[in-house]
C-alpha cells in the first residue's frame, strides 16, 4: 500500500517498460462493482493498481463526506484477493497540498444531470482523474456504467488533453432485486431498501417502451410515482458519447441512488 504519489511511482517506474499497467480508481467502500473492474482489468493489464481517495472536492456542503463509508483494512483485503497488485491511498494533503490552486472543468456535459443536483462536482472528479492519471501513467483506467455521466466527462476530459489513457466502461452490477450495487446502500433502512428497488424497475419499464417505440421517460415516470418512498429528482434521456441513456436520480430517505440503462450504443 502506498501513500505518497513518489513512492508509488518508485514501484512503479521499474515495471513501466513492457508492462501495460490499468487503473480501477475508487474512493473505497469496495464491493461487487469494484470487483468487476478489478477483473475486467486484472484479464487487460500486466499491472493492475487501484486507489482509494474519498475526493472532497466532489462533495458538496450538505453531503455526506463525513459519514461516507470508510474501512481500509476490509478495502485492502477485498483489492488483494481481487489481484491488485499495488493499492494507492493518499491523503488529502498528498493530492491537495497547501496552496493547491488547479482545477479541471469539462463544459457542457458538468451542467445538466448530476452537474445541475450537485454544482460543482464534475470539478472534483475531473481534477482528480487528470492527477491520478499523471501519477499512475496508465494505459487503462476502468469506470462503471452506473456512473455514466461521470464515465462520460472522463473519456472527454482524456480525448480533449490528448492523455492516451484507453477509457474502459464496464457494466453495472446488480443485486438479484436488480438494484445496482452501490456502498450507499448500506445506509437504507430495510423500507427504504424495499423501495429502491422501484428504481431499475423503472428504468427496465423505460428500456422496454424505449425498443417498442413509446417515451421511456414516462414508463419510468409511471413506476417511479407508485412507489411513495422515493423522491424522484430527474429521469432523462441523454448520449454521452454515442451512446444513448435513459438515467434516473431519486432519494429513499437520506441515501440518493442514481443508475441507467444504455437504450443505444455500447460499452468501449
Amino acid at each position: 500500500m502506498a501513500r505518497k504519489a513518489a513512492e508509488l511511482r518508485g514501484a512503479l517506474d521499474p515495471l513501466a517498460a513492457g508492462s501495460e499497467i490499468g487503473l480501477v480508481p475508487t474512493m473505497g467502500a469496495l464491493h461487487a462493482g469494484h470487483v468487476a473492474l478489478f477483473a475486467t482489468a486484472r484479464q487487460e493489464c500486466d499491472v493492475l493498481v487501484a486507489s482509494i481517495f474519498v475526493n472532497p472536492a466532489q462533495f458538496g456542503p450538505e453531503e455526506d463526506f463525513q459519514t461516507y463509508p470508510r474501512d481500509e483494512v476490509e478495502d485492502a483485503k477485498v483489492a488483494a484477493e481481487a489481484g491488485v497488485d499495488f493499492l494507492f491511498v493518499p491523503s488529502v494533503e498528498e493530492m491537495y497540498p497547501q496552496g493547491f490552486r488547479t482545477w479541471v472543468d469539462v463544459e457542457e456535459i458538468s451542467d445538466d444531470l448530476e452537474g445541475a443536483i450537485r454544482p460543482g462536482h464534475f470539478r472534483g472528479v475531473a481534477t482528480v482523474c487528470l492527477k491520478l492519471f499523471n501519477i499512475v501513467r496508465p494505459e487503462r483506467a476502468y469506470f462503471g456504467q452506473k456512473d455514466a455521466q461521470q464515465a462520460a466527462l472522463v473519456e472527454q476530459l482524456v480525448r480533449d488533453l490528448a492523455m492516451g489513457v484507453e477509457i474502459r466502461l464496464v457494466a453495472t452490477v446488480r443485486e438479484e432485486d436488480g438494484l445496482a450495487v452501490s456502498s450507499r446502500n448500506m445506509h437504507l433502512s430495510p423500507d427504504e431498501r424495499e423501495a429502491a428497488r422501484a428504481l431499475p424497475r423503472a428504468l427496465f419499464a423505460g428500456e422496454e417502451a424505449y425498443r417498442s417505440g413509446s417515451d421511456p421517460v414516462v414508463a419510468a415516470r409511471n413506476v417511479l410515482s407508485a412507489e411513495a418512498l422515493l423522491e424522484p429528482d430527474y429521469i432523462e434521456v441523454a448520449r454521452f458519447n454515442g451512446r444513448l441513456h435513459l438515467l434516473a436520480a431519486a432519494r429513499a430517505g437520506p441515501v440518493r441512488l442514481i443508475d441507467n440503462v444504455i437504450l443505444e450504443g455500447e460499452l468501449t
